[in-house]
């Protein structure tokens, strides 16, 4: 093993020296991040006020909504400090509760993304069950597994790094994330790489092969049904698959990065790579389904509606 020290803090190489640009980064973080709020709190106060939206799609949306603003406060606080800090360490404590933080969020994410297909299905492909089968307390443990599924895997994906010794505190990153601390480790990280095939192999048996089947039944429910059916599968699917989509494409730039050398890549386009499945997400989905839904739609006027312009 290579001689170890013992690091007290981080060092986030990857914000650099930025000069007076820090400053238009700050502001346009700050609005991202102000958007981000009000968009995901206003979806998720309209399907709480709105009864006629607590059915189980909506609740699963809410659930969604929920998890962005929680996975968005795991990075832009920091974020936002970092940036007009002159100083870019971050203590070992707050970098391993940032990776909690942004690792519980991208699997539940995922989780509820799979949820929110099961249930697509069985409004689909079964609904003279649907009622019965998508009981309050069937909802209630469809919104809660994946809380506790994702708090299980990262728990231990955190435990296991706790215990590392390690021989440099650089990180090439503007926030923390596991598999770059853990190559700074001298280490042994076996149980490190071995849990963290498991849970990969585990993330993905849980949440994208059900999605997947969900929608191959889907699809061969529609090709045999009625143009209204059709149109009902396309209006509620088609939001669903761009966030799957859209969440997908931020993990894969995630994890691209953290197995491949990407120094031949401009600096900014790295951040913006880094930095997109904690904020383009949060930002597209509330947009999205206020856009597509025509409930949401039609419930955010009827909420807003209600306060007088003053």
């Amino acid at each position: 093993m290579e001689n170890s020290t013992h690091y007290e803090v981080f060092r986030l190489a990857a914000y650099g020296d930025i000069g007076q640009l820090k400053y238009f980064y700050f502001a346009l973080v700050t609005v991202i991040y102000f958007v981000i709020i009000l968009a995901n709190a206003l979806l998720i106060g309209v399907i709480c006020i709105e009864r006629s939206l607590h059915e189980p799609m909506y609740l699963f949306l809410c659930a969604l909504f929920v998890n962005q603003l929680y996975g968005s406060t795991g990075l832009f606080p920091a974020l936002m400090f970092y940036l007009l800090s002159d100083t870019h360490d971050i203590s070992l404590l707050y970098c391993y509760l940032q990776i909690y933080v942004l690792y519980t969020y991208g699997l539940t994410e995922y989780s509820n993304l799979a949820v929110m297909s099961y249930d697509r299905y069985m409004s689909i492909c079964y609904p003279l069950q649907y009622n019965n089968i998508m009981t309050p307390k069937t909802i209630c443990g469809l919104i809660l597994l994946p809380q506790v599924y994702s708090f299980l895997i990262n728990a231990i994906i955190i435990s296991l790094s706790l215990r590392l010794q390690f021989c440099g505190n650089v990180l090439d990153r503007v926030y923390c994330d596991n598999y770059s601390v853990v190559k700074l480790a001298c280490s042994n990280t076996m149980l490190n790489n071995i849990w963290g095939l498991v849970a990969t192999v585990l993330s993905f048996s849980c949440t994208i092969l059900p999605t997947i089947y969900s929608y191959v039944r889907i699809l061969r429910i529609c090709l045999k049904s009625s143009k209204e059916t059709k149109q009902k599968a396309f209006n509620t699917c088609t939001p669903h698959i761009a966030s799957l989509l859209n969440f997908s494409f931020g993990c894969l730039f995630l994890i691209l990065q953290s197995r491949y050398e990407t120094a031949d890549l401009p600096p900014i386009l790295r951040t913006i790579l880094l930095v997109y499945f904690p904020i383009c997400p949060p930002l597209f989905n509330p947009i999205m389904y206020g856009v597509r839904m025509v409930n949401i739609r039609q419930a955010c006027k009827k909420v807003l509606g209600r306060y007088p312009k003053t």
